[in-house]
């Protein structure tokens, strides 16, 4: 069987006073929309990565908490990034923007669980961890087709649509060219009917 390459896109909304905080996402244009199916092209990222040797379901929550004290200031930089810009720098441990997605795949260790960095940053001005197990790394432009659903996160519901997926892939004669991605825009709190999943193929255009 294929190792299942997911990525878990989470826009982990934090609350103060009442008012929420954006949380910046990949950025990508539609070049083609069908109902809840797309073609689309997303920009070149940065993403920490950790590998994690784990089963899938305890993979994401064990880099989870690494990546999140990555981006919450164990890193080279030691200042406060605000969530939102303009950015305002504290002499604190640096807390650097929480953005969308944060990507899981399969390798041969276990599970690779990522987060995108914030589209400010380069591989030279993005700050280290100090965990040694995340690398920094670019992903280049590329290409997707991507169906979204809602509801919620079960692994029956995301078979079922990426057989949709690849099926309307077939169909337009497009070519694959890496693994599924899963796609999850909304943190657990929100209740399932509310969340926007989707699954992501990267194809040749």
């Amino acid at each position: 069987m294929k190792p299942i390459h997911i990525i878990l896109i989470a826009v982990f909304t934090t609350m103060m006073a009442g008012n929420s905080m954006a949380v910046e996402e990949a950025k990508y244009t539609v070049s083609l929309k069908t109902e809840a199916l797309e073609i689309r092209q997303y920009e070149a990222a940065i993403i920490a990565e950790v590998i994690v040797n784990d089963s899938f379901d305890k993979a994401s929550n064990v880099a989870f908490r690494k990546l999140f004290k990555y981006i919450s200031g164990s890193n080279s930089s030691r200042s406060e990034i605000a969530m939102t810009a303009p950015v305002k720098q504290e002499r604190r441990t640096e807390k650097i923007a929480m953005t969308a997605p944060v990507g899981q795949r399969a390798v041969e260790q276990g599970w690779a669980i990522s987060f995108m960095m914030p589209a400010s940053y380069t591989m030279e001005t993005i700050p280290l961890p100090v965990d040694t197990s995340i690398v920094l790394r670019e992903i280049p432009a590329h290409h997707v087709a991507a169906i979204r659903y809602a509801g919620t996160w079960s692994e029956n519901r995301y078979k079922q649509h990426l057989v949709l997926l690849q099926t309307w892939i077939e169909q337009n004669s497009l070519e694959p060219t890496g693994q599924p991605l899963w796609a999850r825009y909304n943190a657990p709190f929100i209740p399932w009917f509310m969340r926007r999943n989707e699954i992501l193929i990267p194809i040749a255009l």
